[in-house]
C-alpha cells in the first residue's frame, strides 16, 4: 500500500491549486463543522478536515470488512441480551472504573424492574486497520466497535463527490469513477425508521440526545433530514432538558415536553465528562421507559473494551453464537491480540510482555471518543504505576497494529498544504433492529475512512487528529 498518487505529490504549486478547488467543493457539498470558536452556532462554519486524495485500500479487505459487519451486528446484539456474560465480564472492571460502574448500576436497576422496551435498535461502526502478514499479504485487524454515537455517517456520505471532483480536475476520469458511492446517513436513518414504525405510534417523535456544544451538528442533521423526508420528526434535547421536562406515564411511555417519544438516539453520553448527577438521573429515566433506545444501556456496555477483550477468548464466540461456526470464523479472523489486566497470573504475564516490548502494545481504558489510549513511554509509565494495583482491571492491553504508511495531504482550515506520511482506519456502519427475539433488520450501510499523520498515535476526527477520506480500491 505505497503512495497512491506518486508524481502528483511532488508538484507543490499544483497541490496548492488542487487544495483550493477541493476545499471549495467540500464547502459546496456540505462537508462542514462548526468552528472551535463558536461550537454552539452555525453562523460561521468551516470545512471538516479531509485528505486531498483518496487513499489506497485493498479491495479484498474492504469486501471482508463489509462481509463481517452483519456478524458483528449479531454478536453485539447477542452480548446485549446475555446478562450473565455482561456481569461476569465486567465484574472486575466495575470495581475500579467508576463510569462503567455507573452504567452497570443503571443496567441492573432496569433488569430488576423489567425491561420495558420490546424493540431494540443498534447503529454501530466497526473500525479496522490494515497490516501485512509475514508473507506480505494484507490483513484486516479490528481496532474496536462503537455501539454509541457512531459518528460521521452524514459527512462520509458527502465526501465521495469531493474526491471525484479532485480527480476529474486532473482529467483522471477513470480513477474518479472508482470512488465508491457511500451513503451511511440514509442507512442509519432506515434503522431508526424501522424501529419507529415497530413502536407503532404515528405521532411519536425521535428524541436525539445532543451536546450543548456540538461542532459536528451537520453530520447529525444528515440523519435528521433523512427521517424528516419520511415524515418522522426529530427533536434535539440535552440530558438536562430530559431531567427537567421528561416524564413517564403509568405504562412507562416516555414524554418530552408533552410529546410521546418512540426512539431515543444518543449522540451524547459516552464519556464521564458528559454526566452530572442530573444527567445520570436523566439517563435512568430514559432507560426505564419503553421508548427504543439507540443504544440501550446493555448495548453500550457490550461496546466496552473489556467485553471486546473477553470476546477474543477461545470458546466465547461459540457460546454466544451457538451452531454458527462460519460466523465465528469470520469474526475471529479480524481479531487482534487482546489481553486481560485483571489481577492474577494472566494479567501479570500480559504486563511483563508489554513492559519487555512496549512498541508492540497499546493500553486502552474503557472510554470512547478518541484520544484515550496510551502508547510507548506513556504506556510503560502507566503500567509501572498500575501493575500492583487493582486499578489495572479498568484497562486492557491490545496488540499494536502496524499499518504501512503512505503519502497524502491532510487539508485543515488554517494549515499549509504539505505532503505527510499517513495511516488510515476503515469503519463499516452496521444497523440492526430486533423485535422480541426476532432480528427484523440486519445490514451494513456504508463506510468511513479516516486518515491521520503517523506522528499521532491516537485520536479521531472529532478529537482533531484524523481527517475524512475515501477508500480507493486496489487489487
Amino acid at each position: 500500500m505505497a503512495t497512491c498518487w506518486g508524481s502528483l505529490l511532488q508538484d507543490e504549486q499544483q497541490l496548492e491549486e488542487l487544495a483550493r478547488q477541493a476545499v471549495d467543493r467540500a464547502l459546496a457539498e456540505g462537508v462542514l463543522l462548526r468552528t472551535l470558536q463558536e461550537p454552539s452556532s452555525s453562523d460561521v462554519v468551516s470545512y471538516a478536515p479531509f485528505t486531498l486524495f483518496p487513499s489506497l485500500v485493498p479491495s479484498a479487505l474492504l469486501e471482508q470488512a463489509y462481509a463481517v459487519q452483519m456478524d458483528f451486528n449479531m454478536l453485539v446484539d447477542a452480548v446485549s441480551q446475555n446478562a450473565a456474560f455482561l456481569e461476569q465480564t465486567l465484574s472486575s472492571t466495575i470495581k475500579r472504573d467508576n463510569f462503567t460502574a455507573r452504567l452497570f448500576n443503571i443496567y441492573k436497576q432496569v433488569l430488576k424492574e423489567g425491561i420495558a422496551q420490546t424493540v431494540f435498535l443498534g447503529l454501530n461502526r466497526s473500525d479496522y486497520m490494515f497490516q501485512r502478514n509475514a508473507d506480505g499479504s494484507p490483513v484486516l485487524k479490528q481496532i474496536e466497535i462503537n455501539t454509541i454515537s457512531a459518528s460521521f455517517g452524514g459527512l462520509a456520505s458527502r465526501t465521495p463527490a469531493v474526491h471525484r471532483h479532485v480527480l476529474s480536475v486532473l482529467s483522471k476520469t477513470k480513477e474518479a469513477a472508482k470512488i465508491l458511492s457511500n451513503n451511511p446517513s440514509k442507512g442509519l436513518a432506515q434503522g431508526i425508521t424501522k424501529a419507529w414504525e415497530l413502536y407503532g405510534s404515528a405521532n411519536a417523535l425521535v428524541l436525539l440526545i445532543a451536546q450543548e456544544k456540538e461542532r459536528n451538528i451537520f453530520d447529525q442533521r444528515a440523519i435528521e433530514n433523512e427521517l424528516l423526508a419520511q415524515n418522522i420528526h426529530v427533536i434535539r434535547r440535552r440530558f438536562e432538558d430530559v431531567s427537567e421536562k421528561g416524564s413517564l406515564d403509568q405504562d412507562r411511555r416516555l414524554f418530552m415536553d408533552g410529546q410521546e417519544v418512540a426512539v431515543v438516539y444518543f449522540r451524547d453520553g459516552y464519556m464521564p465528562s458528559q454526566y452530572s448527577v442530573q444527567n445520570w438521573e436523566a439517563r435512568l429515566l430514559l432507560e426505564r421507559s419503553c421508548a427504543i433506545k439507540c443504544p440501550d444501556i446493555a448495548t453500550q456496555l457490550a461496546g466496552t473494551k473489556k467485553v471486546q477483550q473477553e470476546l477474543s477468548r477461545m470458546g466465547v464466540l461459540e457460546m454466544l453464537l451457538p451452531g454458527q461456526p462460519e460466523t465465528v470464523a469470520r469474526l475471529r479472523a479480524t481479531f487482534a491480540g487482546l489481553y486481560s489486566l485483571d489481577m492474577g497470573e494472566e494479567g501479570d504475564q500480559a504486563i511483563t510482555e508489554a513492559l519487555a516490548a512496549p512498541s508492540q502494545f497499546v493500553l486502552k481504558p474503557q472510554r470512547e471518543g478518541g484520544g484515550n489510549n496510551l502508547y510507548g513511554e506513556e504506556m510503560v509509565q502507566a503500567l509501572e504505576h498500575l501493575k500492583d494495583s487493582e486499578e489495572r482491571a479498568s484497562y486492557i492491553l491490545m496488540e499494536k497494529i502496524e499499518p504501512e504508511p503512505f503519502g497524502n495531504c491532510l487539508l485543515r482550515p488554517g494549515s499549509p498544504v504539505r505532503v505527510v506520511q499517513c495511516i488510515s482506519e476503515l469503519g463499516i456502519f452496521g444497523v440492526y433492529v430486533r423485535q422480541g427475539k426476532t432480528l427484523v433488520m440486519n445490514k451494513h450501510v456504508g463506510h468511513l475512512l479516516r486518515t491521520k499523520a503517523i506522528e499521532h498515535a491516537d485520536g479521531g476526527v472529532a478529537a482533531g487528529v484524523a481527517v475524512l477520506d475515501n477508500p480507493y480500491p486496489v487489487a
